[in-house]
């Protein structure tokens, strides 16, 4: 790890542990908590009922681990639900406001093809504040500033959370902000409208859509890539956002798109200190050792690094490579490598992982391969099944990474 980071990953028993993951890793003002299924700690066995009643245990879980910490859920900035069925949604929001005092975190509900659990119908991760920090970071105060505006959609979440220099936006899906309803359109209408709705909720904080460090793109149909980066490139034509693209099994009221968005937030939260937003320093880099993209390989601000999501290209050749599952995983994970090498960090400075499979059988196999690329503590990390990865591949995966050295502000 590198010399002045200090990664703090914890465990509890009070929550399900996993041989490949940590149940949450803090560096700097976050904390980046693993997928939680609906297991029970105390037998290690899948809670069999109703989706509220798996859903419920994810969220005890994940209580569980933000306790041991010595926080509390409204310290949850964001969450990230995936379930096998998109109208168990309705059944999860039945119980999902009882986690929560105050006002509820950013948040993105998609439905996957497959999850690690055969029998989960539900899986749940979440980012948290981390006001005492980890040094060199000093600690800070609590203060998370939740907004919304009527510009965009409204729902069982809040438009943006924003915590000491990051904005969390809750994923936006075509909707009308006007009406509440789908826009008319094909794939294109519908990005345009998701990309118009992010824009509405950042300049209603005084933020640009340049302020944007990456975003993870949810399609229905791994088709509509070249489409969707056609309408991205009208609100990004020169800078481009870390970038992931997954395929998805079904999004709320049947859109074909649904966009999630993480910002720089230069001015801050108390005590952190208001900057000229004008000033913020976005450092996007690209290595030639890892696969051309039409987007960056990394984009840092402030202690954090986002990655991309790495496919398994030779990037000598931009082509995937021949072999199975377990060649993949380590090309991904090769390429990843070579993207944190650049910016002169290494693996062990990885904080979350998010990893897709083509077939969720192949995760041993996978994890025969991941886990060689690290010395230390493990990363969290959040495992799901999809039907299509691009360009056919078997595996994608993209990182987060903290970032010592920090940017202005």
């Amino acid at each position: 790890m590198s010399s002045d980071i200090i990664k703090l990953s914890r465990n509890t028993e009070n929550a399900p542990k996993n041989a490949v993951s940590t149940q949450t890793v803090a560096f700097s003002h976050y904390n980046n908590i693993s997928a939680q299924l609906p297991i029970d700690p105390k037998t290690g066995e899948i809670v069999i009922g109703c989706i509220k009643n798996q859903a419920k245990q994810c969220l005890a879980n994940i209580k569980a681990i933000v306790e041991s910490i010595d926080h509390v859920m409204d310290d949850v900035v964001k969450i990230n639900i995936f379930v096998k069925n998109i109208s168990d949604i309705d059944h999860i929001d039945e119980i999902y406001t009882e986690f929560f005092q105050g006002p509820l975190p950013t948040r993105t509900v998609v439905a996957v093809a497959a999850l690690p659990i055969n029998d989960a119908l539900v899986q749940i991760d979440a980012l948290i504040s981390n006001g005492e920090g980890t040094a060199p970071q000093a600690p800070c105060a609590l203060v998370k500033v939740s907004r919304n505006t009527a510009n965009a959609p409204k729902g069982l979440y809040s438009q943006t959370v924003a915590f000491s220099h990051y904005n969390n936006l809750s994923s936006q899906l075509p909707i009308d902000p006007k009406t509440g309803e789908m826009i008319m359109g094909g794939i294109e209408e519908q990005t345009e409208q998701c990309l118009n709705n992010i824009k509405a909720i950042l300049e209603s904080i005084d933020h640009v859509m340049d302020d944007v460090v990456k975003t993870t793109i949810f399609v229905k149909n791994i088709s509509d890539i070249e489409a969707v980066n056609k309408v991205c490139m009208k609100f990004f034509p020169s800078y481009v956002p870390a970038r992931t693209i997954v395929n998805v099994s079904a999004l709320p009221m049947d859109a074909l798109i649904q966009i999630d968005t993480a910002v720089s937030h230069g001015d801050g939260t108390p005590p952190q200190l208001p900057e000229d937003t004008r000033l913020l320093i976005i450092e996007a880099s690209n290595t030639e050792h890892a696969p051309k993209v039409p987007y960056s390989h990394t984009v840092a601000f402030s202690h954090y690094n986002h990655i991309s999501g790495q496919l398994p290209l030779d990037p000598k050749t931009n082509k995937i490579i021949v072999g199975d599952v377990a060649a993949q995983a380590k090309q991904c994970l090769k390429n990843i490598q070579e993207i944190v090498k650049s910016v002169d960090h290494v693996m062990d400075d990885i904080v979350k992982i998010n990893l897709q499979l083509k077939n969720i059988a192949d995760i041993d196999v996978v994890n025969n391969v991941y886990n060689t690329f690290f010395k230390s503590d493990l990363p969290a990390r959040t495992v799901i099944g999809v039907s299509a990865i691009p360009m056919d591949a078997l595996i994608q995966i993209d990182a987060v990474v903290s970032n010592c050295e920090g940017t202005p502000p």
